[in-house]
């Protein structure tokens, strides 16, 4: 007796071909994620009196202080903007990465493989 396959699943592409379109795809998305890194991004805080510059790589690469901003008896102050300077800029980092391997995946979430 010979085995049919349900409605739909014949003549479809093959597991060699899938396999060479997911390889295709891994190797455009670490092409992209290897350029994302090399980027960079900023953010300021305090009306541009803390500036901070992150890699796509998630590395911060300088800060910049005004110093009309140091004040020694509010150092808390200084702290919260390098902080919120900071948050921004790898936000603005990982949202680009996102947005970017989705937009070349489709969508496709596939833990492990892309």
């Amino acid at each position: 007796m010979k085995a049919r396959l349900p409605q739909g699943f014949g003549g479809g592409p093959n597991l060699q071909q899938l396999a060479k379109q997911a390889q295709a795809l891994q190797e455009k998305m670490d092409a992209a994620s290897k350029e994302l890194e090399q980027k960079e991004y900023s953010a300021s805080a305090g009306g541009d009196m803390v500036k901070v510059v992150v890699t796509g790589a998630m590395e911060v690469k300088s800060i910049d202080i005004k110093p009309e901003v140091v004040d020694p008896e509010d150092i808390e102050m200084l702290s919260d903007l390098v902080i919120a300077a900071t948050n921004e800029a790898l936000r603005a980092a990982a949202t680009e990465k996102a947005d970017t391997m989705d937009a070349l995946s489709g969508g496709l979430n596939m833990p492990g493989v892309f």
